[in-house]
């Protein structure tokens, strides 16, 4: 299985991402991936991997310039003595940050959705006193020249932080505002990593306890703890340390981007013929690599997981009593349950009943089999399984939005238009179900 290890020991953010996704890409792929970001039609945005050492560890810087200038760190101190030596485009989206001083102190070479200006806001003020909500956000998401699913996935992206930030400051979702240079830079940072994932197109991603700092940090809502609330907010599920280093070293968007597309969090698994991508950011901390490792390659387990079935065979039931038991199971938690055709002893015809479940519902649904069918006793066979992970897109037709299964692993892609949503819209427009199922495919 095509694996994708996130090692985020100082942290996280979308650059960083970025560029450790970008290294992992082929030479081919790389120039593409250049071509794409720089034609996306964001004003003023362009993308240029640089060399960079941090640590000892080399590696690329993901340089993101908006209108010639990049999104630079800011010094300023805490109420502790400490040196901050990471640079951090930090990406808080505060709510109202019309006016504040612009005193930030971000250790990381990060994005930034803060509402604070440049050492050069007089160059271009007329891009420095605009702020974007998130609707404006999503409208210029919608128009990048990205495939449908990179753009589904930076939506959602989007849609998080600004929830967790709304939920961190106490305002509805639409009051949240991001600076708009700053918002340019960081959506560049977001497609950007969407897309290098898109075409690295890994089975699965697991990612490493995120390394969230320590300490305080100093924005326009006052001094914040670190994490601050909305990177809490989005690493709420998701296994956090810090302690060993102060200053805030995984941001908002960060959060977002791992909570996003990780699919489990903890040690690397064992891998075989790796390929290290390292996003490396310009400042030092003393004796510490700033920097965020992404490992690809292929996991040496087989199957990905566990299933349990419960089988019996039952001769003495009406079709109409099996079916009624098979949905009553279905309610009580099962996976699935499904019933074939076969002889019995005494050349009785029957059925066998399978019931598929978790390891964790096998009494429960034992017990259950017992009481809504005839049957004296029942089988158990807990199996090895290998699935593809689900998920969920929309295409559009000439007739409106359809939404669209997918799944995806082991090399493997598949996508089939949702039965209910297609026979909606053909019903809606008075056209036939065959048309939009159609349309619906090619769409994808």
């Amino acid at each position: 299985m095509k694996t994708l290890y996130i090692d985020c020991h100082m942290g996280a953010a979308g650059d960083m991402l970025m560029s450790a996704l970008y290294e992992l890409l082929g030479k081919e792929e790389k120039e593409s991936f250049l071509r794409t970001m720089n034609g996306l039609g964001l004003p003023g945005v362009h993308v240029e991997p640089v060399e960079g050492v941090s640590g000892g560890i080399s590696g690329t810087h993901m340089k993101v310039t908006v209108h010639g200038l990049e999104e630079l760190e800011h010094d300023h101190h805490h109420d502790h003595e400490h040196p901050h030596d990471h640079e951090h485009h930090h990406d808080h989206e505060h709510p109202h940050d019309h006016e504040h001083p612009h005193d930030h102190e971000h250790p990381h070479a990060h994005e930034h959705h803060h509402g604070h200006g440049h050492p050069h806001d007089h160059e271009h003020e007329h891009h420095h006193h605009h702020h974007a909500t998130p609707g404006y956000i999503a409208g210029i998401i919608d128009g990048l020249a990205l495939p449908e699913e990179v753009k589904a996935n930076a939506r959602a992206v989007y849609d998080a932080i600004a929830q967790a930030e709304a939920k961190a400051h106490g305002c509805p979702v639409g009051d949240v505002h991001y600076h708009e240079v700053g918002a340019l830079d960081a959506v560049a940072d977001v497609t950007g990593v969407c897309y290098a994932l898109y075409l690295l197109r890994p089975d699965r991603v697991v990612v490493s306890p995120v390394h969230v700092g320590s300490g305080t940090v100093k924005c326009a809502h006052g001094i914040m703890p670190v994490p601050a609330p909305a990177t809490a907010n989005l690493l709420s599920s998701v296994p956090v340390y810090g302690g060993e280093v102060m200053g805030e070293l995984c941001t908002p968007t960060g959060a977002a981007l791992l909570a996003h597309f990780a699919q489990s969090f903890g040690p690397m698994p064992p891998m075989t013929g790796s390929a290290v991508g390292c996003g490396v950011g310009t400042k030092v901390f003393a004796g510490r690599a700033n920097c965020v490792r992404a490992f690809l390659g292929e996991d040496a387990q087989e199957a990905n997981g566990t299933i349990t079935e419960l089988v019996c065979n039952v001769d003495d039931m009406t079709p109409e009593a099996l079916a009624f038991a098979a949905q009553r199971l279905l309610e009580e938690g099962a996976l699935d349950v499904y019933t074939v055709p076969g002889t019995m002893k005494k050349g009785r015809p029957g059925h066998v009943l399978t019931v598929l479940c978790e390891a964790g519902q096998e009494d429960g649904l034992a017990r259950a089999i017992l009481r809504h069918t005839t049957t004296i006793g029942l089988r158990v066979r807990r199996c090895e399984k290998y699935f593809l992970t689900p998920g969920s897109k929309t295409v559009s037709t000439p007739w409106g939005e359809v939404s669209v299964k997918t799944a995806e692993g082991f090399g493997v892609r598949k996508a089939k238009p949702e039965h209910a949503s297609v026979a909606a819209v053909a019903q809606t427009a008075q056209v036939p179900y065959q048309e939009v199922y159609q349309a619906a495919l090619k769409g994808l």
